[in-house]
């Protein structure tokens, strides 16, 4: 059985974690197919937007334990190699996609599961989601980018909350908090309505949005102004932008190409 499903449909590739008897918990071939399969959708013309989600009850209860627990058996030097060669790339494929990518957490979202529905630009949660950090638990930090994902879409006392007490969050709670867009009965459903109507859009110009916040999140505001100013510049003589100019004066829905 593929551990991992990719399925296009009018410019919208989605991504199904699909380990189902394991709650989608990360193997090292779970996760290397995922990760392979990031960077070709970024890499992919024709793919204008993305959904990650997971097969079965779960979204992705991360990393698999019992590939974890035989690595540390066997005394292997270094059983935390996976979060430079996996986990650390995939988020970085994630946020750095010049695409829009969309998490459909169709139920448990734990550990780096819930870090990858974190780094996505956008999250539509089912009524039955839950994410949970767990990492104190068994003495570990966060990793996947959590400690910087999660305080942004949170703040840190909610952050700090669920990492060091491990409390579980769930849906209603989640959209309260700002961690989820929107919660809805067919999160998948829901999320591919986004993922079509984004597809449709002016991608060139999302994609510098990414790009743009994710710049000033580590700069001052005087850098992140000339990080602007550059990608208005950049854009302004686009077809794109033309496009919804000329769409605007005429009255008429743009037909925007993605560049």
């Amino acid at each position: 059985m593929a551990v991992l499903l990719v399925d296009d449909s009018d410019g919208v590739r989605t991504l199904t974690l699909n380990r189902p008897e394991s709650f989608n918990s990360l193997t090292v071939e779970l996760k290397e197919q995922l990760l392979a399969a990031l960077t070709d959708a970024g890499a992919e013309p024709t793919v204008r937007s993305v959904v990650l989600t997971g097969a079965g009850k779960a979204f992705c209860s991360g990393q698999d334990l019992k590939e974890h627990v035989a690595a540390l058996r066997d005394e292997d030097p270094e059983p935390f190699r996976t979060v430079a060669e996996h986990y650390n790339p995939i988020v970085r494929a994630i946020t750095t996609m010049p695409k829009p990518v969309i998490a459909a957490v169709n139920g448990m979202a734990a550990g780096a599961g819930a870090s990858f529905a974190y780094a996505c630009d956008l999250r539509v949660a089912a009524p039955t989601a839950k994410f949970l950090m767990a990492f104190a638990t068994i003495g570990l930090t966060a990793d996947s980018g959590a400690s910087w994902t999660l305080p942004r879409l949170i703040g840190y006392g909610r952050a700090m909350e669920m990492m060091l007490l491990a409390r579980p969050v769930v849906a209603e709670e989640a959209l309260r908090l700002g961690m989820v867009t929107q919660v809805a009965d067919d999160a998948l459903s829901t999320a591919h309505e986004l993922a079509s109507r984004m597809a449709a859009g002016p991608t060139t110009g999302y994609a510098r949005i990414k790009e743009a916040v994710l710049f000033a999140a580590g700069v001052e505001l005087a850098a992140a102004l000339d990080g602007e100013e550059a990608g208005q510049r950049s854009l302004g003589g686009s077809p794109d932008h033309r496009e919804a100019v000329e769409a605007f004066v005429s009255k008429r829905e743009p037909r925007f190409v993605g560049r």
